[in-house]
């Protein structure tokens, strides 16, 4: 008989689970799952700002119990951008007292997205800014030189994001801005510019309560000047504009919401960084068109393929321009379209 027989058998204890040992802390001994929890007991709130990894939520906007909240993302999230306008849900400790640390665990469908990307050749997109429904283009009379293209840039992000644009121009006691402005005279383009003496803060203040409203512009322009102006107690960093190259100096270094009241209502200014270029690498150029529904249903008689800039054969658009059909201001929506689909030729 062998040492393994069964008779032998009889003297030796028997096994279960619970007699295996098990390495601790050993990598890998916990069974890793897909589900997630639900976190039913979460609570809404919008990004108002973000700095280095820690997002600032404000929780019960206008209500009994409105608070500003901390908050870090969850694991889950890391490979999803939040950005400042998000609405997200979060976790943990949500009462908003000094030291205490939220966690966002989910972010909510966005109704609109802004974008830019390093140059037009780049299809990452970096966002600016989620949930915006007005864009205030903010440009100089002068000091620096209002860059046309750059604010062109501007309307085709605002247009391809489903965005109102605003455009506001300051510094006009050092120009006269109305030839720079003659460039926009096609376009449904709100536009408030400051006299000698002030800028028409009850005018802009009237636009913008109801909306989210991000600001963008040039470097030096007067943005946060501005933004000072319409939220006291904003304290958004002023820049100087360099003498010898023309060029402002970046102060507003981080995206953030800011609340603006008028006439009974509230409104939210989103202010971001001072930029110098703008890529549209990620940009449909069929959005464009699509802003100026007039001309849009005109390009229903197009060709194929029709580029719609002034070279482009048997173009509707330009036919029924030439013919008068569309009015006095035909000719300039026209140039507008075709200046903002030039971008991408």
């Amino acid at each position: 008989m062998t040492w393994w027989d069964a008779d032998d058998d009889e003297d030796e204890p028997e096994l279960d689970e619970s007699d295996v040992r098990v390495r601790p802390n050993r990598r890998g001994s916990r069974p890793r799952t897909k589900v997630r929890p639900e976190h039913a007991d979460a609570v809404e709130g919008i990004v108002l700002g973000v700095d280095r990894g820690r997002y600032a939520v404000l929780v019960d906007d206008g209500g009994p119990d409105e608070r500003d909240i901390i908050a870090a993302r969850a694991s889950e999230l890391r490979r999803k951008s939040v950005v400042t306008g998000d609405r997200v849900d979060l976790v943990g400790d949500t009462s908003g007292e000094p030291g205490t640390l939220a966690r966002i665990v989910r972010v909510r469908e966005r109704s609109t997205l802004l974008r830019r990307s390093a140059d037009d050749t780049d299809e990452v997109e970096r966002v600016i800014v989620a949930n915006a429904d007005q864009m205030l283009i903010v440009v100089a009379a002068a000091n620096p030189e209002p860059r046309i293209r750059l604010v062109d840039r501007y309307l085709v992000a605002a247009y391809d994001a489903r965005i109102q644009p605003l455009l506001c121009v300051t510094k006009t006691d050092l120009a006269d801005p109305s030839e720079f402005l003659e460039n926009f005279a096609g376009l449904d383009l709100p536009v408030f510019r400051s006299s000698t003496e002030r800028m028409p803060l009850d005018e802009i203040t009237r636009a913008l309560i109801g909306h989210r409203t991000v600001f963008v512009g040039h470097s030096g322009v007067g943005k946060s000047t501005l933004v000072n102006a319409l939220v006291p107690g904003a304290d958004r960093a002023i820049g100087r504009v360099n003498v010898v190259t023309g060029r402002g100096r970046h102060t507003s270094s981080s995206t953030v919401s800011l609340r603006v009241e008028g006439g009974g209502g509230i409104g939210w200014v989103i202010d971001t960084p001072g930029v110098r270029s703008f890529g549209l690498g990620h940009v449909d150029p069929a959005n464009i068109l699509g802003a100026f529904t007039d001309l849009a249903r005109v390009a229903e008689d197009c060709p194929r393929g029709c580029t719609h800039l002034p070279d482009a054969p048997d173009c509707a658009i330009v036919e029924a321009v030439e013919a008068g059909k569309l009015g006095e201001t035909g000719r300039a929506r026209l140039d507008s379209l075709q200046r903002l689909l030039a971008t991408f030729a």
